[in-house]
């Protein structure tokens, strides 16, 4: 068995890999072969600036998903489409009536 070797990787390298990928538009995968490292380290960079940017928790246990929303803002979301929904429904019933109207009054 050989020894891994770690290879240690300095800011502005990270800095310039995660733009790679989030400002010029290269997959990870592709932006990895390029750089010649690990696809896997390059992601994990990637969600973590991601992360830091949306002012999420950087840790590893779903950090950045669903589940890391509290449970409050869920809600208020919830609260606030529903509302939207309701004027959306009545906005499409003052309209249908309307069209109707203004279909009778014309020859």
């Amino acid at each position: 068995m050989g020894q891994i070797i770690r290879r240690k990787f300095t800011a502005e390298f990270r800095a310039e890999a995660i733009r790679m990928v989030l400002e010029q538009g290269l997959g990870i995968a592709e932006t990895a072969r390029r750089l010649e490292m690990s696809d896997k380290s390059l992601g994990n960079w990637v969600r973590r600036s991601q992360r830091r940017s949306a002012g999420l928790p950087s840790g590893a246990a779903g950090a950045g998903t669903v589940a890391a929303r509290s449970v409050s803002e869920l809600e208020a979301e919830v609260s606030r489409l529903r509302a939207e929904n309701a004027r959306l429904k009545t906005e499409r019933e003052i309209l249908k009536k309307a069209t109707a109207f203004f279909a009778k009054e014309s020859p």
